[in-house]
């Protein structure tokens, strides 16, 4: 019995070494080579951005091609690329709520951002934005200095801000709206009162490659 289950033992191991060798052989990773103009490897990016019921508004940002590689493997039988990226990104933006004018606030972030798009321009990406800045603005407030009430300019409070997003979209390539994308943001507020103020937001827009416009 012990004899038997040695030899299944290495039966499986070898069986294991075999496949995974078979695998890394298949794999292919190759590097692209990127255009050294800045232009050529940025683009904008314009959407929506709120939690739908209490605080929405606009947000604008920029991507920067850091590096590309194309990693094609094969499964089943048929030959697959996907192309990985990693961008450092950029954002601006502006929320509030539009029926009580409350929660109003600008935020700007920047970070890093790993991105995999498949051969049917199908994406999946992660950013990663640990420098964060988010300014809240309070309505008319005054404050009382001696026997003298003044108001205050601009009132509000500053936040340091970073933030994680997760989402999806779609590439267009040669297109002006070179691509679409949908996040799921999680930023954290600190210092708020003693601690921190968690917050989740959605996110839609598109992104714009300006120089496709000439092609």
């Amino acid at each position: 019995m012990r004899r038997k289950s040695l030899l299944i033992f290495s039966f499986l191991f070898q069986f294991t070494f075999l496949c995974y060798g078979q695998n890394k052989s298949e794999n292919q990773t190759a590097n692209t080579q990127l255009s050294e103009h800045f232009w050529d490897r940025t683009e904008f990016k314009a959407g929506l951005v709120g939690t739908v019921f209490w605080s929405n508004g606009l947000s604008i940002g920029a991507e920067y091609l850091w590096k590309q590689n194309e990693k094609t493997k094969t499964r089943r039988g048929t030959l697959r690329t996907n192309t990985h990226q990693f961008l450092f990104n950029g954002n601006l933006g502006f929320v509030t709520n539009f029926s009580s004018k409350t929660d109003t606030g600008a935020y700007t972030n920047f970070g890093l951002t790993w991105r995999r798009t498949n051969k049917k321009g199908k994406q999946f990406h992660i950013e990663l934005n640990p420098l964060g800045y988010y300014r809240t603005f309070l309505p008319e407030t005054y404050e009382v200095i001696g026997n003298e009430v003044d108001k205050v300019f601009l009132p509000g409070r500053g936040y340091y801000a970073p933030s994680l997003s997760v989402g999806i979209g779609k590439q267009r390539k040669g297109k002006v709206r070179s691509g679409s994308y949908f996040n799921i943001n999680y930023t954290m507020r600190t210092p708020y009162n003693s601690g921190a103020l968690p917050t989740f937001s959605l996110q839609y827009g598109f992104r714009f490659n300006f120089k496709n416009k000439k092609q």
